[in-house]
């Protein structure tokens, strides 16, 4: 076809490996990409309807072209494609029969391979995960799920298990399979037999909800696959019976085996049999369990990368080398004792090096309530345009909403250094004890009354307490005696 992409030169191995981009690829293989120098995965899905593989032959090449632009660190990435007939494949074929038509997509290669290979290796020589690693390994998850779900419309997994989770070496969390089931649900009803059916492996049905199949998909699949993913990883090894399905009463016994109480509630409210009440990936990325209040060290990383191209490419080595090692670089006063101080001889620029590196990589996500969403989806994958106009609405996607109220306040102003402005600290403490201090700079048109339906309006707030902040906030710019811009 002519606006299909040349393949690119490749030199293959003969090692295959399970590591495809959708399940029931027929073949994989692990392939060297010449032109970059790094390893890949060839996956061939082939068709064996010719005629009707021509007849929806550009509807499967614009929507490879458009998946190519999706990009996320924790996501498998898809990286090239091209439609392959070649006269190399006819000579393969049976003499009575023309070869089959196929798609060859290059994916990413993840080094490690999939998180069951590696909890079954790690059980071997531990009888439970790491509870640092757990909570990094579930929020790279959730990150990755957080985009696709806010993706217009929602992508849907659908196929997550501890099979379609893969582990970098500098162990970076990479989800595979992720277009399976946006590329099956693509498809006309002709040319759907390459994919195989997402429930065919047994030992993988208890990672699909009880609704699965049963009504229409929605987010809240992924939310039950995912806890159960949660679950395998804490436990390192649901037992099942030989290869057949992973009973309920196994399930039970590795829930029940979890010490930690935020962690088994955690994985209760992924798991909860109504949808409805199955929070969404977003929610869970500030669970007591995983959040933890950015560290100024993580919020200057990424920054730094954000910013990078305005820098030097050695900017982090030649300003090693120029620092005073004795110079103090950040000091705590304490009444009626000597500061605490931390100097540059105590930072290890090699740890820097690393952590920047990991930051880039993606394994230190940060989640901020308001995020940049995804682009929408490809127009191939979106609903059609009758059903898109139905839900357009005038104004803009809200960002999501507090649900938990406001137990406890306390706020501080303190004059800027050139006396010029006022600055608010705001600490919130909310009904699950999660504490939140929020920072801001008055202007002069800020009223307490708009300050509390802005926190209200980014999430920060539960609307019923939007009253009672707003009061808290005027008491206190009175008592600060014309602190009220």
């Amino acid at each position: 076809m002519s606006r299909s992409p040349p393949p690119p030169t490749h030199t293959y191995t003969h090692r295959q490996v399970n590591q495809g981009n959708m399940p029931g690829v027929q073949s994989t293989f692990l392939a060297m990409d010449t032109e970059e120098g790094v390893e890949v995965v060839w996956n061939e899905l082939h068709f064996s309807d010719k005629k009707a593989f021509s007849a929806h032959e550009e509807k499967i090449q614009t929507m490879f072209e458009q998946l190519a632009l999706l990009d996320h660190p924790n996501i498998v990435k898809l990286h090239k494609y091209w439609l392959d007939a070649s006269e190399a494949r006819a000579r393969l074929a049976e003499p009575a029969s023309p070869p089959a038509p196929q798609v060859v997509f290059i994916t990413e290669y993840v080094s490690s391979g999939s998180l069951k290979q590696f909890l079954k290796k790690t059980k071997k020589n531990h009888k439970a995960m790491n509870a640092r690693a757990w909570k990094r390994w579930c929020t790279q998850i959730l990150s990755a799920l957080s985009f696709l779900h806010a993706c217009n419309p929602p992508i849907i997994h659908g196929n997550l298990t501890s099979d379609t989770i893969f582990i970098q070496h500098n162990g970076l969390i990479k989800i595979g399979s992720v277009w399976h089931r946006i590329f099956s649900n693509a498809l006309p009803v002709d040319l759907r037999s390459p994919i195989r059916a997402e429930r065919e492996e047994p030992r993988n049905l208890h990672f699909f909800p009880p609704e699965y199949g049963e009504v229409a998909d929605g987010t809240a699949v992924d939310i039950f696959s995912f806890g159960m993913c949660a679950l395998e990883m804490a436990v390192l090894e649901i037992q099942a019976n030989g290869d057949t399905r992973v009973t309920k009463e196994a399930i039970a016994r590795a829930r029940h085996s979890l010490s930690d109480p935020n962690m088994r509630e955690f994985i209760l409210c992924c798991l909860a049999r109504d949808p409805a009440r199955r929070p969404s990936a977003h929610s869970l990325l500030f669970h007591r369990v995983l959040f933890e209040v950015h560290s100024l060290k993580l919020l200057a990383a990424h920054c730094f990368i954000q910013h990078q191209y305005l820098m030097p490419e050695n900017v982090v080595e030649e300003k090693t080398k120029s620092m005073d090692l004795h110079a103090v670089l950040a000091e705590i006063p304490r009444p009626s004792r000597p500061p605490l101080q931390w100097r540059y001889s105590e930072v290890s620029c090699l740890e820097l090096d690393k952590f920047l590196e990991d930051v880039r990589n993606g394994i230190y996500p940060l989640m901020n309530f308001a995020a940049a969403r995804p682009l929408g989806l490809p127009r191939v994958l979106a609903p059609p345009p009758e059903e898109a106009q139905k839900a357009k609405t005038p104004t803009p996607e809200p960002f999501d909403s507090e649900t938990r109220k406001v137990i406890q306040m306390q706020c501080n102003l303190e004059r800027s250094e050139d006396k010029a402005r006022w600055h608010l600290t705001l600490l919130l403490v909310l009904e699950d004890r999660l504490h939140r201090q929020l920072t801001y700079d008055l202007l002069p048109t800020d009223s307490a009354q708009d300050l509390a339906a802005e926190l209200v309006h980014y999430g920060f707030v539960h609307e019923d307490d939007r009253p009672k902040l707003a009061a808290f906030l005027e008491s206190t710019f009175l008592k600060y005696h014309g602190a009220q811009p």
